[in-house]
């Protein structure tokens, strides 16, 4: 008993060394924990009868319940829908744009001149302030809220992939040309692959923050979305609803992390997080 208690002893010691991986199985262990803690929580305030519910903190019940009514009347997959398009189709402009000039940014001071400078200007602008420019150049569509995506991520992510860009070590640069490579192979073959594990977790970064502007990209002239359903919502007071729209954020958030994670291990093998 004594023996099985130092292993199990030692084994919580290992899972505490910084930056070393843990089992799998440990992992999944402490995300099912986490999860159940916050839960938990939220059904003990609500059931508990600490928040009011019907106002401020609905049962997790009743979120339940009006997520079954919202699917079956399709009103929540439509509102999902509408947001999710919006969201990638922004975001993934942005990062064709930015991933590029971010790494040319990096890379080059002739590019970082040429460019940090209004980066650096636009980034500052808040995207709220914007609305009524992109009303006035694009109109209400689905492109307003496109260009609100995008705004809001491309200016940031730029920057952060350039960040990772020029934080490649030189020494590794300047052993590609002690080998007699060639500056264009040296970019392409050492530099950007360099880069690209950085660069993967810059684009789950961003696109967390995409869905933090979802609800700005709604706020004018929007029929369909979850941000929208929320504002709809809250005017009503059916935090019911409010809830089910922000847990279906949550939901899409988490699995687009899964994604990048799988993509991070799957794409870049010599990614120094892949052990």
């Amino acid at each position: 008993m004594t023996e099985l208690t130092a292993r199990r002893k030692f084994r919580l010691s290992d899972d505490l060394r910084p930056q070393e991986p843990i089992p799998r199985t440990h992992y999944a262990a402490i995300v099912i924990f986490s999860l159940t803690l916050l839960f938990g929580i939220w059904a003990v305030l609500s059931y508990g009868g600490f928040v009011k519910p019907s106002y401020f903190l609905p049962t997790p019940t009743a979120v339940l319940s009006a997520a079954v009514r919202m699917i079956a009347s399709g009103e929540l997959l439509e509102n999902a829908w509408a947001s999710t398009s919006v969201i990638l189709i922004g975001w993934a402009v942005a990062a064709v744009l930015a991933v590029p000039l971010g790494i040319l940014m990096g890379s080059f001071k002739f590019f970082e001149a040429l460019f940090e400078p209004v980066v650096d200007f636009i980034r500052y602008l808040p995207v709220s302030a914007m609305i009524p420019l992109l009303i006035l150049y694009i109109g209400l569509g689905i492109e307003e809220k496109i260009a609100v995506i995008f705004i809001g991520t491309f200016f940031q992510l730029i920057l952060l992939v350039a960040d990772v860009a020029a934080h490649v070590p030189k020494d590794l640069l300047d052993s590609a040309y002690t080998l007699g490579t060639s500056r264009l192979r040296v970019v392409t073959h050492v530099l950007i692959p360099a880069t690209l594990p950085g660069v993967m977790d810059n684009l789950r970064i961003t696109i967390g923050w995409a869905w933090t502007y979802l609800v700005v990209a709604e706020l004018v002239a929007a029929e369909k979305g979850l941000g929208i359903m929320i504002l709809e919502s809250q005017r009503g007071l059916r935090t019911d609803k409010i809830f089910v729209g922000l847990v279906t954020i949550g939901f899409l958030g988490f699995v687009s992390d899964i994604v990048f994670k799988w993509l991070h291990r799957m794409v870049l093998p010599w990614s120094p997080r892949i052990r």
